[in-house]
């Protein structure tokens, strides 16, 4: 008989789970919090977290008492674990458990979870606390009922998921419905908002940079470092004091380093604490972007200017207008118009000999790029080529290569990236292309239609007010797309629906105090998870900085400053540059200052000029690692002490790349050459399609006449087989095949690549493929023809 020692279970806390022994619900229970429901928080009714995101925190079992003594089984007797397993599997599958579970926040995942832990933990423990040991032994006994195991299956629930007890917290430091509250130096002033609406070239940014320039002191925050220095310059060439703030480095006006009155700077790195006379926060159209959207809804609410000029497309005017009710300032909307006329041609370019000065092709992959700008040159004509991942030293150099009339370089091959930031004298825009792989609001690719509000932006670039075209022209590479481009063009821009917003580091930190075990992916998914937004808001993409978060997260290094790595601007897609982060902060973990020598070693400087279009790339990632360099040594002066001798390399490096950009066709040639014939697979792409643009088109560069060349430029078209409203792309591939052979087969003859001998045998191959009706059946054969073959080359 056991010992069941009523007297000590007298003196234990109130166990929640005692009323369901006559079948009441225990819903009283003091000791049960019910954090975790839908209306827990106080909030009118906040939605349920995520908990799949809930990460156990792993418990050891129990080792014993202090000196290895057992007290439970020494006040009764040891327990029979085949018994304790059998009433542990009867306490999971009662339904008044897993209703209260439910009620204390513990859905139907959480309480599984929480219940193997739980089982795990008494069987592999050598011994449990006295009050527990009690109760299991009561119940094997039958002196006791397995609902008493429900408080301590709740505290033990407690402990692997910590956020149970504390959930009201978390959800008050996640509230966002309110951001205008997180800038209290803005609110305790009068702002006059000033909203300059019109679409691109229609002096909008000009008129507001004209208050910039006269008001005693200023901030203008643009979307791009292009765009910071231009104005930098500018203001300075007006005898106005300017500084530069990046984010990788700050220019001084003054020798002695003392800060001037006015500020240029990337959006992201404006100060809400400064108080100035006026702002300008350009291209305020970009609140809406998925991943960089917080930082102009930072700037409009946080600014702390007594006038805020704000730049951008007139769909962007509501959003403003109501984000501004909610601080009570008004809205003072001036609306331009284009200065310059811009008009949609009704014939398509379709051969690359019908190009003049001053036109742009526009494409949107770096194949693409490679593609035309080898087709172009191949005419006889010099073209500049301007992309992204160009550094902004190459860009200006190539886009002042275009505009200057006495260099015979009249022709521009560009990306998207000429939307913003580049002063470009164009006469014509020619989309290559009218779909583009974008990324959506989930993160997800997509091959879709480029959209209304970035077509406009693009074609606005022809005609330029002051240029010497005094018209703007655009139309399509292909006459397919015509149609379609108008349509797009002609269609009114979305209104900017939300501004997006991003945890700080001061909510990170908050959240990390309360889960000091989890990770900080973790906790940024927890966070979002929790997160509440009204209408006018959303939660950016956190992908990239989920994926340096994992990356590094092996790294010890503090909350602070890991949170700094994982916001580097980077581009995951770069291994040599997630690389070099990743080395970064192993070294600075260490407490190891990366020196300038450190640097050089790990990037082999110095490089040489790319003779390829792969060492090419490579070097656009090393310039990418310095950037990251400077960028890393602006928040950590002491851990990366040498920025100014690694952007004394840079500027080099920047000189290294423009020397490659400007051969880029001979780098092309270099890197086919290396490669199999046929094929021009220079550069990795997300999307295949564009690959597979790429070797098709590849396979007719070089062709001069204009039958070879209107298969050449029709390549590109091919990834129009992914978009639903180009249903004619079956069509053309078949064309490209019966096209493609004969043109081939002369150039490759041509170029010495391919004999009359192999010529002959390929066309044996192909007669018995098509004879046979299908690859293989002659295979064997065949094998035999090209042994007897090689044999007589031998011979």
């Amino acid at each position: 008989m056991s010992r069941c020692a009523w007297p000590l279970l007298r003196r234990l806390p109130a166990r929640a789970g005692l009323a369901l022994r006559h079948g009441r619900p225990a819903a009283a229970a003091p000791s049960a919090p019910s954090s975790l429901s839908s209306s827990s928080s106080g909030d009118g009714g906040s939605r349920a977290p995520d908990t799949s995101l809930f990460v156990p925190v792993p418990l050891k079992p129990g080792p014993g008492g202090a000196a290895g003594e057992d007290v439970g089984a020494e006040l009764t007797r040891p327990l029979d674990k085949g018994e304790v397993l059998k009433n542990l599997n009867k306490f999971y599958k009662r339904k008044e458990i897993q209703r209260l579970g439910a009620e204390n926040g513990l859905d139907a995942r959480l309480f599984h979870q929480a219940f193997i832990s739980f089982r795990k933990y008494i069987m592999e423990s050598s011994s449990v606390s006295a009050d527990l040991h009690i109760i299991l032994n009561d119940i094997c006994c039958d002196a006791g009922h397995v609902d008493d195991l429900f408080p301590f299956f709740l505290r033990h629930a407690k402990q692997i998921f910590p956020m149970l007890d504390c959930m009201d917290d978390l959800r008050k430091i996640s509230d966002l419905r309110l951001p205008p509250n997180w800038y209290p130096d803005a609110r305790a002033i009068q702002r006059k908002i000033i909203f300059h609406a019109g679409p691109t070239n229609s002096g909008k940014t000009y008129h507001a940079i004209q208050r910039f320039l006269s008001a005693k002191s200023g901030i203008y925050c643009g979307p791009l470092k292009l765009l910071a220095h231009e104005i930098f310059q500018k203001t300075n060439d007006a005898n106005v004091p300017c500084d530069l703030v990046t984010g990788e480095e700050r220019v001084f006006a003054s020798e002695d380093a003392r800060q001037a009155p006015h500020i240029a700077c990337t959006i992201e790195m404006c100060s809400t604490n400064t108080p100035y006379e006026v702002a300008v926060i350009d291209e305020i159209q970009m609140i809406r972007d998925p991943a960089r959207g917080w930082a102009w809804t930072r700037a409009l609410l946080g600014l702390c200017a007594e006038e805020i000029h704000v730049c951008g497309e007139a769909a962007a005017v509501d959003l403003v207008t109501e984000l501004m009710y909610t601080t009570g300032e008004e809205v003072e909307v001036r609306n331009y118009k284009r200065l310059t006329p811009l008009t949609v041609l009704d014939y398509a370019l379709e051969s690359l000999d019908n190009l003049r000065p001053g036109d742009c092709i526009v494409c949107f992959s770096k194949n693409d790029i490679y593609s035309v700008s080898r087709q172009i040159e191949a005419r006889g004509l010099e073209c500049a080529v301007i992309y992204g991942s160009l550094p902004p030293g190459t860009k200006l150099e190539q886009a002042k290569k275009f505009n200057d009339p006495d260099d015979p370089c009249k022709i521009l091959v560009a990306t998207d990236a000429i939307g913003m930031g580049l002063n470009l004298c164009i006469r014509r825009i020619i989309f290559n292309s009218i779909v583009k792989p974008t990324v959506n609001e989930k993160g997800e690719k997509e091959i879709d239609s480029i959209p209304t509000s970035q077509a406009l932006q693009i074609a606005g670039r022809a005609g330029r007010f002051g240029s010497s075209f005094t018209q703007g022209e655009v139309t399509t590479m292909h006459r397919e797309d015509l149609v379609q481009l108008k349509e797009i063009l002609s269609e009114a821009v979305p209104p900017v629906k939300a501004a997006g917003l991003h945890p700080t580091p001061e909510q990170i930190e908050m959240f990390a105090y309360h889960l000091p075990d989890a990770t900080l992916s973790n906790l940024i998914d927890i966070f979002v998870s929790l997160s509440q937004v009204d209408g006018m808001y959303f939660v950016c993409n956190i992908d990239d900085f989920k994926f340096l978060a994992d990356m590094i997260q092996h790294i010890p290094l503090n909350l602070r400053s890991r949170y700094v790595f994982c916001t580097a601007p980077l581009n995951r897609k770069e291994p040599f540059v997630c690389t070099t982060l990743l080395k970064f902060a192993r070294q600075f973990s260490r407490n190891e200052p990366l020196t300038f020598d450190w640097l050089c070693r790990h990037t082999k400087w110095p490089l040489a000029a790319p003779k390829n279009i792969k060492e090419l790339v490579h070097l656009e990632a090393v310039h990418d690692v310095f950037d990251l360099y400077l960028w890393l040594s602006y928040r950590f002066m002491d851990m990366f002490p040498d920025a100014a001798l690694v952007r004394d390399i840079q500027k080099k490096l920047d000189d290294i790349i423009q020397v490659g950009v400007c051969n880029i066709t001979k780098l092309i040639r270099a890197s086919q050459s290396a490669a199999a014939p046929g094929t021009a697979e220079v550069v990795s792409e997300d999307f295949p399609t564009a690959k597979r643009d790429a070797r098709v088109a590849s396979d007719r560069r070089g062709a001069k006449s204009p039958e070879a060349l209107s298969i050449a430029v029709e390549a590109p078209a091919l990834r129009r087989a992914r978009n639903p409203r180009a249903s004619r792309s079956g069509t053309r591939q078949e064309d490209l095949k019966s096209y493609g052979r004969g043109s081939l087969a002369n150039r490759l003859l041509r170029e010495g690549l391919l004999t009359q001998e192999m010529l002959r045998q390929l066309e044996s191959e192909w007669q018995d493929q098509h004879r046979n009706g299908r690859y293989g059946f002659g295979s064997k054969r065949d094998d035999q023809h090209s042994s007897k073959e090689t044999g007589k080359k031998r011979k």
